[in-house]
């Protein structure tokens, strides 16, 4: 599915949670978290929603690699003698310089996502929240899987609900880990409706498993994305109306 059918699941899931679960506050940051936890199996991939907001950076990349590669030739020059250390400080520059020349579009994303992601642990250490190290550590590592692989499994959407509790643990935040599984698994039920399915149990199996309703960017897909929508919007709805005895 697209990210914006994703994003709209996810939100609607939360809006589930908070109105169906009991002993689960409504929160409006509880239903965005839970939003924001149906677009993170896609940080796989390097165009979708989720990767392209965190990996906000990847435009400087280039040109922190290209300043690494100019600086690493000056202080060659100016601070070392002609020998074997000039000459491999010249080496790592060019090997700098070309990586600048190199990353592109889905590179560049990827690589910002990994400095997004290691700089979120080292501020979880700091701070001793190790659910945000465990987080950062989602966000380095997912973006170099393949798309719909290990994060889109039973075992993600575990560690990714994990996290929501060591954060409640950590915050007294009631019903995050709630909002965050919810929202996650909301992401491969609905991959599940799609041709390509999801492997829920790679690695122990790579069976994919489907219900192939729609086909992800067509015309008839992204109608019947819309339906499901609706539907399922409407569904919640009735269920938290009634449950509200209106």
């Amino acid at each position: 599915m697209r990210g914006s059918a994703h994003l709209a699941i996810g939100l609607i899931t939360g809006v589930a949670v908070a109105g169906l679960v009991s002993g689960v506050p409504f929160s409006l940051p509880g239903i965005a978290l839970a939003g924001f936890s149906a677009l993170a199996p896609d940080l796989d991939h390097p165009e979708s929603r989720l990767s392209q907001r965190l990996g906000f950076a990847q435009g400087y990349v280039r040109w922190a690699f290209g300043a690494a590669a100019l600086g690493l030739a000056a202080y060659a020059y100016f601070q070392l003698r002609p020998g074997p250390d000039q000459r491999l400080s010249y080496v790592a520059a060019l090997a700098f310089g070309l990586l600048a020349v190199a990353l592109q579009g889905g590179s560049a994303r990827k690589l910002a996502l990994l400095f997004t992601g290691l700089g979120t642990v080292l501020v979880g250490l700091y701070t001793h929240f190790l659910w945000l190290s465990l987080l950062g550590s989602f966000i380095s590592v997912a973006p170099f899987t393949s798309h719909r692989s290990w994060t889109h499994t039973l075992w993600a959407t575990a560690f990714w609900t994990y996290i929501g509790y060591l954060a409640n643990r950590s915050l007294g935040w009631h019903g995050v880990a709630h909002y965050a599984g919810a929202g996650y698994a909301s992401h491969l039920l609905a991959d599940t409706l799609t041709k390509s399915g999801v492997r829920w149990l790679l690695p122990l199996a790579d069976f994919s498993f489907k219900i192939p309703l729609l086909s992800t960017g067509s015309k008839t897909g992204n109608l019947i994305e819309a339906a499901i929508c609706l539907g399922y919007g409407l569904l919640v709805l009735g269920l938290v109306i009634g449950r509200l005895g209106f």
